[in-house]
């Protein structure tokens, strides 16, 4: 008997105690006319009428009329709520190996098809399948996330390299207002550029950001004890917002964002596809463009738009912001290498030597490399470096050997010259005649400054001689004025006067 639910049960008897035919009886409650007969059988031998029934319940009436099938039960019972707890306590469980894993301890048990079909039915009664409303409150939430797609859409026009951007998203909670912003990568600076524009274009800050997991903003994802970035933790604490990370692998934790990345992907990304940016600022004003434009869109299924509705009722709810901008600040734990010089970004920056193997903490700012020994005590400070040479180093860092051997190093032919010129002509000549000899002057730097050492190793006058007397024999060079140094011109001793008679001795002068 097909026609076995309450309502169609009720409806026939309902229409038989009116005096209706079987035909017309079937015709209004879509069942065949020997159903209609089965029915009223059952209910005639039950002695039941329509006012009894009506009052029962759906159970108890199918118990009376269909008893035999009432009393039908499952072959096996299953524990439905253990095989849930096993499902969903591994990413790579699936119903075919649960399904299995009940087979080995019940060989008789249900097949695959009637497993299913039984478990998604216990699903659906334990409430595992339906979803909970989300109320959101007027400037509470805002949901933050990287879209997953990227854009090969900007050209560096000094290189022609094409740069791929990756494109950051936001929206709060009541009006679903989006910002979104390029940049070239979703490291630590970008994530917090990202969070500061979109903060400074709501023109307020909500009570809390819920992002995802990703590492730019939790250490450590764990729904009880979540540990958040250090960096992101200061970005909160300035701006006074409370991070709640959504549940790792829980999209409707932050199923605003999703819709939102989705919609995004739709009407801004496939807009951009195609299209070819010069800088990620020109990308972004045209991003900025179309984003306003979207949000004015009016709603489909109600009045307003995402625009007005955050004009009207998310914007008046924003705390102010706080009056200083936040200054992005990276942190990053280095040991001293025997180069005194630790790594950030792709560039060195020096530290004192005796600080050498010892741990410090790199403090990064968008302008400035901070460095901070065990004590908390600043070591070092430099100028962050985005372009030029990969080594930026202060002399004072350096041990003396080192320093002497980078100022040797830095020196031109022209600073031999004027170097010479302070000890005197003769030393200025022998520097110009040992550079013109050669043919690429810097071969002669090192004879050069071999040279004028002699200056500080004796003095600038002894130097000065032997330079002369170098240009005097006709050989100014390194090895001449090194022997005339270490073998200085004897001094002319008085020739004594021939003995005579014409000389007087001293005694008759006195």
């Amino acid at each position: 008997m097909r026609c076995s639910e309450i309502v169609n049960i009720l409806e026939i008897m309902r229409l038989g105690e009116l005096g209706l035919t079987y035909r017309e009886i079937a015709a209004s409650t879509k069942c065949g006319r020997s159903t209609v007969g089965e029915v009223k059988k059952r209910c005639k031998d039950a002695g039941l009428t329509y006012e009894t029934a009506r009052v029962m319940g759906g159970a108890e009436l199918k118990a009376l009329l269909f008893p035999a099938t009432a009393a039908v039960k499952t072959r096996v019972i299953v524990d439905w709520e253990s095989v849930h707890r096993w499902l969903k306590s591994g990413k790579r469980r699936n119903l075919q190996i649960a399904w299995e894993n009940y087979r080995l301890e019940n060989e008789g048990g249900l097949g695959y098809s009637q497993f299913c079909r039984q478990y998604r039915a216990w699903k659906d009664s334990a409430g595992k399948t339906v979803t909970m409303v989300q109320e959101h409150e007027p400037g509470k939430e805002v949901y933050i996330d990287w879209i997953g797609d990227t854009l090969d859409c900007v050209v560096d026009p000094g290189t022609g390299e094409i740069l791929t951007a990756h494109f950051f998203v936001s929206c709060l909670g009541y009006s679903c207002y989006p910002y979104a912003e390029a940049f070239p990568n979703e490291k630590m600076e970008s994530w917090l550029t990202a969070n500061i524009h979109a903060l400074e274009h709501y023109d307020g800050v909500p009570s809390m950001a819920v992002p995802d997991n990703t590492s730019t903003a939790v250490t450590k994802p764990h729904y009880y004890d979540t540990k958040l970035n250090p960096t992101y933790l200061d970005f909160a604490q300035h701006y006074g917002i409370a991070i709640v990370p959504a549940r790792p692998y829980r999209a409707r934790d932050k199923s605003l964002v999703e819709g939102s990345v989705a919609w995004l992907e739709s009407w801004l990304l496939e807009w951009l596809r195609g299209q070819w940016y010069f800088s990620f600022d020109e990308l972004n004003k045209a991003i900025k463009t179309r984003v306003k434009a979207l949000a004015e869109r009016p709603f489909k299924k109600r009045p307003g738009s995402r625009a007005s509705d955050f004009e009207e009722f998310d914007k008046p709810a924003l705390r102010p912001l706080p009056p200083t901008r936040f200054e992005i600040v990276e942190y990053a734990t280095r040991r001293v290498p025997d180069s005194y010089h630790l790594e950030y970004d792709g560039y060195y920056y020096s530290v004192h030597h005796s600080l050498y193997r010892q741990e410090v903490t790199l403090r990064a700012t968008p302008t400035t490399i901070e460095v901070i020994n065990g004590n908390r005590e600043r070591v070092a400070l430099h100028v962050r470096r985005y372009s030029g040479t990969r080594y930026v180093t202060e002399p004072a860092h350096m041990t003396e050997g080192h320093r002497r051997q980078a100022e040797n190093s830095r020196r031109t032919g022209a600073d031999y010259k004027a170097w010479a010129a302070t000890v005197g002509e003769n030393t200025c000549t022998v520097i110009e005649r040992m550079l013109k000899a050669q043919t690429f002057e810097e071969t002669a730097y090192r004879s050069c400054m071999g040279v004028m050492q002699f200056s500080k190793k004796f003095t600038p006058e002894l130097l000065e001689e032997a330079c002369g007397r170098a240009l005097e024999i006709g050989s100014p060079t390194y090895t001449t004025v090194k022997n005339l140094m270490q073998n200085p011109k004897p001094e002319k001793q008085p020739q004594p006067l021939p003995k005579h008679g014409n000389l007087r001795s001293p005694a008759e002068f006195s």
